[in-house]
């Protein structure tokens, strides 16, 4: 029986994060800093509506439905898991890619050259010796970044091998499911788009400089 399994929000953040992220990769190999400054913010907006979604959206979507603690992990390894969305072990998997890319743009936002003419955002904020070791961290961590996107592409195949598409739901946003399992639980659009604008604002926000409140 098929269900709904992820909203249309969490679907397009997916693949719109997995595009910038490309994308990112690109304008920094090849040295079009603008583009991969702008690419960073649009990641970051990204991220502060995915993290507040996460909260407020549907039921697959919230991190309450996946972030589990071990006897939940060992129980889906033993194989006495039942539900829909992420499994307590695929969740670890989609909070370390979250956390290092929160990482990956906290460090672009301080980040500078050497000759302090290519600056994050926020580079005014601190010394050259701190932009310039926030930029050393940022080169060295998008590897780390990298192995997590490939675990979590070997981890799809793996599935797809057991006869299981991780990818067309997230595509289609309904799978199968077993028999008795409560199908998602849609957010609301309108908290949705709340979610989508308060990330804007507050990139807004730091593009500006980050001025005080006052």
């Amino acid at each position: 029986m098929k269900v709904a399994i992820w909203d249309v929000p969490t679907r397009l953040f997916h693949w719109t994060l997995a595009a910038l992220i490309a994308f990112s990769w690109w304008s920094a190999e090849y040295h079009h800093d603008d583009l991969h400054i702008w690419s960073g913010l649009g990641i970051m907006s990204l991220l502060i509506f995915r993290i507040l979604w996460g909260f407020f959206g549907s039921s697959t979507a919230r991190f309450a439905s996946f972030v589990r603690g071990p006897k939940a992990v060992f129980g889906y390894l033993r194989g006495s898991w039942r539900g829909i969305g992420h499994n307590p072990l695929g969740g670890l998997s989609v909070i370390a890619l979250l956390v290092m890319t929160c990482v990956q743009v906290g460090l672009g936002l301080f980040a500078s050259d050497e000759d302090g003419i290519m600056q994050g955002p926020l580079a005014r904020l601190v010394s050259i010796d701190a932009g310039d070791l926030a930029r050393e961290w940022h080169e060295a961590l998008f590897n780390v970044l990298l192995a997590l996107i490939a675990l979590h592409i070997a981890a799809i195949a793996y599935y797809k091998f057991r006869g299981k598409s991780l990818l067309k739901p997230m595509i289609t946003g309904r799978g199968a499911v077993q028999p008795g399992v409560e199908p998602m639980r849609p957010g609301k659009w309108w908290a949705a788009l709340l979610c989508l604008v308060a990330g804007i604002a507050i990139t807004r926000w730091v593009i500006a400089g980050a001025p005080p409140f006052s």
